[in-house]
């Protein structure tokens, strides 16, 4: 028997990675990568990584030079607000996500090291608005199997440059060889 639903047994923890399974018809998560950047009792929270948007750093902020990497859509919450993450351990005031990737901090030591070419698009990513859920949200949806919960590398996490489709797909390949139908599967069932 073929599966193209996820188990529902995962724990998810921050730093991991959530795939929605292959048929979720929904415009902000519909196969979506969504790094998760907390998850407690009362509430959870990421970005989705590959639901990019058409549209440069210095549009979004004044005196921002322009930017190589692309913005991503983070999610339906808040998506008149800019967030990020990088890798750079010396931002003052940054959340640590998971080893080596941090959340936020000091926007304008952030700013002065984009200006200064400090920083490069692999050491950070900007987000429109953010994907939360609020208490037992997440694990509801995980026990109805909408989600894959998987580890990603530190590189994959950054990486702006792969398609939206492919983005999706290459995470799931990357659980092994078992879930490659899933990773093929039509957007529509009935056209399988």
């Amino acid at each position: 028997m073929i599966r193209f639903t996820p188990s529902s047994v995962a724990e998810p923890k921050p730093g991991q990675v959530l795939l929605s399974e292959p048929f979720l018809e929904d415009v902000y998560f519909g196969r979506k990568a969504v790094l998760l950047c907390e998850h407690n009792k009362e509430s959870s929270f990421g970005f989705v990584l590959n639901n990019f948007i058409e549209v440069d750093l210095h549009e979004l902020l004044q005196d921002m030079p322009q930017w190589e990497a692309r913005i991503s859509l983070g999610g339906p919450v808040k998506n008149s607000n800019l967030y990020y993450l990088h890798t750079c351990r010396q931002v003052p005031d940054a959340t640590q996500v998971m080893e080596g990737l941090y959340m936020g901090g000091d926007f304008d030591w952030i700013k002065q090291a984009v200006l200064d070419k400090k920083i490069t698009d692999l050491e950070l990513r900007f987000f429109v608005g953010y994907a939360g859920w609020t208490s037992g949200q997440l694990a509801d949806e995980i026990k109805s199997k909408s989600w894959f919960v998987v580890d990603a590398s530190m590189e994959k996490i950054m990486d702006t440059t792969i398609e939206e489709d492919d983005y999706w797909k290459q995470l799931i390949l990357a659980m092994g060889p078992e879930f490659t139908h899933i990773a093929n599967a039509p957007t529509d069932p009935s056209l399988n």
